[in-house]
């Protein structure tokens, strides 16, 4: 009798690893705000101070894993240079403007409600890469206006973590310019880095197999991203 070779694992068993590392990468982004040492610094500011709101703006977006689960959406299928330019550019602007708008404009926003919609923007940008929309509703929305937007919002999410903070009127706007400029340096460093590895893992055998389990574990991500949020909303968890 001849040996049945083993069978090859589903895509569902290849992703139940990184399905389970997401939800607790998911639990620790639901706490990437601003605090300890950094909120301490920003509390004692008393003027304008470039070189350190540069380095808190690069560190909260390279430890801001919803920003960059939702990034990672973004350029997961982008194979020009000039495409993944131009969509990070509308992200960035459009991040930039309720970032800015929101801690100078003295807009307010409910934290949790922000960062429930920015999980949902990771689950909807991986939906997209799997076809959802498509296969389920035969429509294709707007991936250009769904970044811009989405972008806006989490702008919204960085305002409220400094909104949370005690920020002296005192070089504000020259602060969060250099906040705003820190995060756009750390965006470029954690997207380097990222595209770099989608570059290489392409090369690999077996990645659009592997691609399909990728976003099912970001959109997983994502929703329990919008649970955490949810349900710090409904207990009164701080933000």
């Amino acid at each position: 009798m001849r040996p049945v070779p083993p069978s090859r694992p589903s895509r569902w068993t290849l992703a139940a690893p990184a399905i389970l590392f997401a939800l607790a990468a998911a639990g620790a982004a639901a706490a990437h705000g601003l605090g300890g040492k950094d909120a301490a610094f920003v509390a004692a500011t008393t003027g304008p101070d470039i070189v350190p709101f540069l380095y808190l703006g690069a560190k909260h977006m390279v430890t801001g894993y919803d920003h960059l689960l939702f990034l990672l959406g973004v350029i997961f299928f982008l194979y020009r240079m000039k495409d993944v330019a131009l969509y990070v550019t509308l992200f960035s602007v459009g991040h930039s403007l309720t970032l800015l708008a929101g801690v100078l404009g003295r807009i307010e926003v409910n934290a949790h409600l922000v960062d429930a919609v920015i999980g949902l923007s990771v689950a909807y940008k991986a939906f997209d890469n799997l076809g959802g929309f498509r296969t389920l509703f035969g429509v294709q929305p707007n991936p250009r206006v769904a970044v811009f937007g989405f972008g806006l919002i989490h702008g919204f999410g960085l305002a409220t973590k400094l909104q949370a903070l005690e920020l002296p009127a005192n070089g504000l706007l020259i602060n969060m310019l250099s906040f705003n400029v820190g995060v756009e340096i750390g965006q470029m460093i954690a997207l380097t880095l990222m595209f770099a590895l989608i570059l290489l893992w392409r090369s690999l055998p077996g990645y659009r197999r592997m691609s399909t389990a990728a976003n099912l574990v970001i959109m997983v991500a994502g929703f329990v991203l919008i649970g955490f949020q949810l349900g710090g909303l409904v207990y009164g968890a701080p933000s």
